[in-house]
């Protein structure tokens, strides 16, 4: 007997290799259990020699998605097998949202929005600033360049251990963006209003050297895309200094809600009851 409810089942995805560690299966399932949907929201593990063979599957309309996130390691090959990917993947190099529209494969990179929106949710003033530091030249710290630059930051100095690297992405991102070594820091912090951690320094609760965050500007907000633990201990160095302090764990959920829009149709809330469910989450594991 055919299931009416066929039509308006959605199943939508995060792949990467490994990815049993995921939260984002808690995020969108929460969505739609509150939203009252139909659909699903699963992980699926893909090797990376096996990738290309799954989006072909995604791109025939076989595979049962209607799109889904990408993670490590398959952002960098997502954007290149999509059809038609936006304007942001296309200057990062890497996407992390997929979705089919008409058999055609979009794509797109939400962790600069989602970094955006932490930001305007926690510390509203942040953009005031004309200069932000962003420690790390990572592939995490690409989307936050291009995000803090098109907000209209006027200087943006990315500082890293390996000079090169840091270069690479100033020369990506244009002539607001400059490219600086370790030693460097404390002078380009001075009058900085946001101070953004890329690294993965003091992740999983791990010692990171001392900072000092006294040349930033009054008012300045720290920021730490790490999210566990919460408070890392870059952060608790910058509220022991005085200073605003935005934790990670908002990116994490705000980048999730462009890519459920295009699957299931709905702009999910993102809010303290979906805050306390990764939370909890997080206690037990």
């Amino acid at each position: 007997m055919h299931d009416s409810r066929e039509t308006f089942l959605r199943n939508a995805f995060v792949t990467g290799c490994p990815v049993k560690h995921s939260r984002s299966p808690l995020i969108h399932g929460h969505w739609l259990k509150t939203l009252g949907l139909e659909g699903s929201y699963t992980r699926q593990e893909v090797a990376p020699e096996d990738f290309a063979g799954f989006v072909s599957r995604l791109k025939s309309g076989k595979s049962g998605f209607v799109g889904g996130n990408v993670t490590l390691p398959h952002k960098e090959r997502a954007f290149s097998l999509a059809d038609q990917p936006d304007a942001l993947s296309e200057e990062l190099g890497a996407a992390n949202t997929l979705w089919l529209e008409g058999g055609v494969l979009h794509a797109t990179n939400t962790d600069g929005y989602g970094f955006l929106a932490n930001l305007d949710a926690a510390a509203s003033d942040w953009d005031r600033t004309e200069r932000a530091v962003v420690l790390g030249a990572g592939g995490a710290s690409r989307a936050i360049l291009q995000a803090v630059r098109d907000r209209g930051v006027g200087e943006i100095h990315v500082v890293n251990r390996t000079f090169a690297r840091a270069q690479e992405l100033a020369d990506r991102f244009g002539q607001k963006v400059h490219a600086h070594a370790m030693a460097a820091l404390p002078e380009v912090m001075k009058g900085a209003g946001l101070f953004v951690n890329t690294t993965s320094l003091g992740m999983d609760g791990d010692e990171a050297p001392d900072f000092d965050f006294s040349p930033l500007a009054e008012g300045a907000v720290v920021t730490d895309i790490v999210y566990v633990p919460l408070i890392t201990p870059i952060l608790r160095q910058a509220v022991d200094q005085g200073f605003a302090v935005v934790d990670g764990l908002g990116m994490l959920l705000h980048q999730a809600a462009p890519g459920f829009e295009k699957w299931f149709g709905v702009r999910p809330a993102v809010d303290d009851a979906l805050r306390q469910l990764i939370l909890a989450d997080m206690e037990k594991h």
